[in-house]
Parts: structure tokens; sequence; C-alpha cells
């Protein structure tokens, strides 16, 4: 029997009681708060938990969901059935009615303090992509790249919430590929279209963690867009990687779907050839069916499909503390650029327009070989929740605004 909530769902919401997302949220001149999404409404839990009785509520009068996160899985099951329960309820309706607020009439915060990001490159199609359009004369994939989940540290500081203006980055790029460097805006400025995991228990310091603990360390799942300034980053990506070409702004979707709402989306990843060495298991776990949209100027541009990542999210979380990095509560990484096989399924704009020599078409007739000022990136999913009941991840997205200097 489909679980189905007092609280008015619209068809084809992303927010079904099927899945419940966490996220931060202010009213009037209220302080923020911790809020569920259900429908076209959020749901107040400090004003729910104080009401209910609920042990633990206070955790969310907090102004970001880390409190929460921090208390491990069986509390994070405990609420959710709590949740699950007032929100089906008929007998609830009377008691939790007045502390639901219709989403438009409430401001959105970054959902949890971020402690330490990093982000993947587990895409073979996007590795491949980028190795044929950079690295012609040379095979398309690094030598490690099957071997291990290659990624680079972020700069936590600069992770922003959806809706959060973009400003194009000034840095040093060649403006013709004998030229010397000249400082200045990026005029090759691009999405990424990511998901991203957020840690909510912690790990000591020399203990790493096992992909079979994955779900037991990780809270949820957020949609991220690493913008990246492809000019900049050419200049500087060797020998040490990305760095002012990524770390200028990273933004995040504003709802955090916890990892139970998404037990009917796993799948087994993409065959791993040659096989991980033991400590990244079998690539077996935690493969999941994301099915991603990315919008520009409001035009579908990508469908990028998650079911075909090589490395699963339980392997990089394996990978990122081998060597005994600890993990800390808010910490975030991510899966790396979403590209399919299609050409419709590439999840940037280096991709889709081959590095600029083949412009995307937008529906109002204008071309985009890279980002605009003035242009708006969406990116959104879906996924298959319990019930048969599709949910959503809620959407991320930003503008790009002039340069400063």
């Amino acid at each position: 029997m489909t679980a189905t909530s007092w609280v008015p769902v619209p068809d084809g919401s992303p927010f079904p009681v099927q899945n419940l997302p966490y996220g931060v949220f202010s009213s009037n001149e209220e302080a923020p708060r911790v809020g569920v999404a259900i429908g076209e409404h959020v749901l107040d839990l400090a004003a729910a938990a104080a009401v209910a009785g609920l042990d633990g509520g206070h955790v969310f009068a907090e102004p970001s969901l880390n409190a929460f996160m921090r208390l491990g899985r069986p509390a994070w099951t405990t609420v959710r059935e709590w949740l699950t329960e007032i929100l089906t309820h008929p007998g609830d309706e009377e008691l939790m009615a007045p502390h639901l607020f219709p989403m438009s009439q409430v401001r959105m915060h970054r959902p949890f303090e971020v402690g330490d990001y990093v982000d993947f490159f587990s895409s073979r199609q996007h590795a491949e992509n980028l190795g044929r359009i950079l690295r012609p004369d040379a095979p398309a994939l690094p030598t490690a790249w099957l071997h291990l989940p290659i990624g680079y540290h972020g700069r936590a500081g600069t992770i922003v919430p959806t809706g959060t203006d973009v400003v194009r980055p000034c840095g040093q790029r060649r403006l013709a590929p004998d030229a010397d460097p000249a400082y200045g805006p990026s005029t090759r400025l691009d999405f990424e279209a990511e998901v991203g995991f957020v840690v909510g228990v912690p790990s000591s310091l020399g203990q790493p963690v096992g992909p079979e603990e994955f779900a037991e360390h990780v809270f949820g799942v957020v949609l991220v867009n690493d913008w990246s300034a492809r000019d900049i980053q050419a200049l500087e990506y060797v020998p040490l990687g990305p760095f002012l070409g990524k770390s200028f702004a990273t933004s995040i979707s504003a709802w955090v779907v916890p990892l139970e709402a998404l037990e009917p989306a796993r799948v087994s990843a993409p065959r791993q050839d040659p096989p991980p060495l033991g400590y990244l298991g079998n690539g077996s776990e935690w493969g999941l069916d994301l099915r991603l949209e990315v919008q520009l100027n409001g035009t579908v541009v990508s469908r990028p499909p998650f079911s075909t990542m090589y490395w699963t999210p339980a392997q990089q979380l394996a990978h990122l503390t081998a060597n005994g990095a600890s993990l800390r509560t808010g910490d975030l990484f991510a899966s790396g650029t979403v590209s399919g096989a299609e050409h419709d399924q590439r999840g940037s704009l280096v991709e889709l327009t081959w590095n600029g020599t083949q412009p995307v078409h937008l529906a109002d007739g204008q071309q985009r070989t890279f980002l605009d000022d003035g242009d708006t990136v969406t990116i959104s999913a879906w996924a298959p929740g319990s019930d048969g009941v599709p949910i959503g991840l809620g959407p991320v997205t930003g503008t790009i605004r002039p340069a400063l200097s």
C-alpha cells in the first residue's frame, strides 16, 4: 500500500512522504532552524519535536544539520520513522499543521556547516572525454584512473547554497596558445553536474573507513554544481591539479536527501576491470540510479545518468580515508562530473561543446560555448523511491555575475 500524507502533495512533486529531505530555513524574522520538505511545505522540526515531546529535539533548533547528523544512524532512523508517522497519520494533522510553512514564504540556507570538501573524478565517460580534448596524442585515461578514485581537496569556505550568484572569477590564463599568461576574468566558465555525499558521523585519525561502513558515516545526498574556469584551470593543473580554477564557488542544493530514501535507487556499478584492490571492495555497494537534468537559461542541455559512474561513493569514502585521514561531521565529498555515453548525457560544457568547437543551441536562438554573464544554470535530479513513487533531490541553481575586476 502506497503511503500518503495528509499534507497536500501535488502530482509530480519531488518531495512526497517517501522522500522527507532535511534543510535549514528561516521565516519572518526568526532564526534559521531545521525543517523537512513535504510537498510544497516545510515542517518546522524544532516546533514539531517540542509539541510531540520528542527526545533530543533541541538539535533541530540549530542553524545547521550538524548537531543532528552527529547523532548517527540509529537517531536518523528513529526520526525518519517518527516523521513518516506524524505526516501520514490523520490524527496528527491538528497538532502539526500550525508548524507547516509554504516554501514560497521561507528562505533556505546552506543546510550544514562544511568541514572538508573533496571532489572526485569518477565518471569514465567524463574522464575519457577530457583526455581526448586536452591530451589528444596521449591515452584518454590517466595511468592510475582504473586503479583508484582520483580526487582533490577543494575549498570548503566557498561552498554556497542554491540561488547564490556566482561572480566570474579572475586569474591567470593564456589568451592564445603560445601567449604569455595574462591576468583577468575567465572567458571559459563552465558548470559541472555532480552528486555530493554529506558525512554525519566522524572517524578517528589513523582509522580507515571501509566501503561497508559507508551508510554508518554518510547522512545523505545533495546536488552539486562545481563551477569551473577552464582557462584558469588549464594553466595551473599541471603538476598539482585544480586550484583557482575551481575554488571560487561550488553550489549545493538546499535539501539533503537521507540515504534511507535512496535505498530503492541502489544498483550495481559498472564492472570494474582490473578488479579494485581489497580496501575498495568490489564496486557493488551504493551504485545509485539517479537521473540528472541540466538546464541552461531554461533549455535542457544534458541528462546525465549517475548509474554509469565507475567509482561508487562507498569506494570514494574508503579511498579518501585509506591513509588514515579522519572524517568530520559536515564533510562533503562530490562525485565529479556525471557524464554518460551519449552526447546529450555530458555533464559539462567543455564536453557538450567539445572545448568550444561545437556550440550548444538554446531555445531562444542563442548559442553558447561557455557561460556568459547573466546565464543561469539549474541542475535537478530524480530517483526511484519506495512504493514506486519517484523522489527528487531538489534543484541547485546559480546565475553568473560579471567579474569584480
